[in-house]
């Protein structure tokens, strides 16, 4: 009885996955009737509201959601990584009761207000720092996408970091290492693949936010130079023009062909995930 109870579980994960996937898959492909594969996917020119000859490229979007995906990861990473090693390893007990369920609230703000923060404290902030007209761009959402990572990384990271047994660590510690020695040759390698899962996760959690980026970004539609530009993501685009596209046109397939774009690429990315872990997993033993 439980088995099976937990056999349906874990199929309505994969049936709910398949379902999402074969919507936007099914609504996605009718818009390749009118629209060329290379266009789609090369053009940088999203305008389908043009008149006369409406244009529906995403490599600007594309570009855009990557540069400020991996600008996030940049940030974030050793923030978090580093966050995750001190409470885990360095910080007193008191100190780590108080913090974990700080970093657990973090993870429950809104995006909304995070992209409030993002308009009225971090863009000025960015503008005259840097002697710019606007702070609505990229490397405000990098920021902002960095700072509600941080959780996952955190937390994933943390555990992995305390799963690694005790025997480790002493084994160093006979043999004359520092602490300091310890962690970063002996505690982080042993907890990599969960380091590296809390990672992934923190990526996808960025390629797939939309509200905080439609706020903070600029929403440019063009192909971003630097971390300076404003720029467009993918989901804020899906966001703002799905509500008000006509049904069944070519617009309103196009936009079901970008969020399929989205949904591949978190799949990749959870994919390169599990196969980077198997192989550290492997050269373990």
């Amino acid at each position: 009885m439980v088995r099976g109870v937990l056999f349906l579980a874990g199929m309505s994960v994969i049936v709910v996955l398949g379902g999402i996937f074969a919507m936007l898959f099914y609504y996605g492909m009718h818009a390749f009737s009118d629209i060329s594969l290379s266009e789609f996917f090369l053009s940088t020119s999203w305008n389908p509201s043009a008149y006369g000859e409406p244009t529906y490229g995403i490599l600007s979007m594309v570009v855009s959601t990557l540069f400020v995906s991996v600008g996030a990861m940049v940030i974030a990473i050793p923030i978090g990584v580093g966050a995750a090693a001190y409470i885990s390893e360095i910080a007193k007990p008191a100190v780590r009761e108080t913090l974990k369920p700080v970093i657990e609230i973090l993870a429950s703000i809104p995006s909304v207000v995070v992209g409030f923060f993002g308009i009225v404290f971090l863009g000025p902030l960015i503008a005259d720092t840097f002697g710019l007209s606007s702070g609505l761009n990229a490397i405000n959402g990098s920021f902002l996408l960095a700072f509600m990572s941080l959780p996952t990384i955190i937390s994933v990271s943390e555990d992995a970091i305390h799963s690694v047994p005790e025997e480790y660590k002493a084994a160093s510690m006979a043999l004359g290492a520092t602490k300091w020695y310890t962690l970063v040759k002996v505690i982080l390698p042993a907890a990599s693949s969960g380091i590296i899962a809390s990672i992934m996760l923190g990526f996808g959690r960025a390629i797939g936010e939309t509200m905080t980026v439609l706020m903070a970004t600029g929403n440019a539609l063009r192909m971003p130079g630097n971390l300076f530009d404003s720029v467009r993501t993918m989901t804020a685009n899906i966001a703002i023009e799905l509500g008000e596209v006509p049904f069944n046109t070519t617009h309103y397939y196009s936009l079901f062909a970008v969020g399929l774009m989205l949904f591949l690429m978190t799949m990749l990315v959870n994919l390169a995930a599990e196969r980077i872990t198997q192989h550290i997993g492997r050269h373990k033993l």
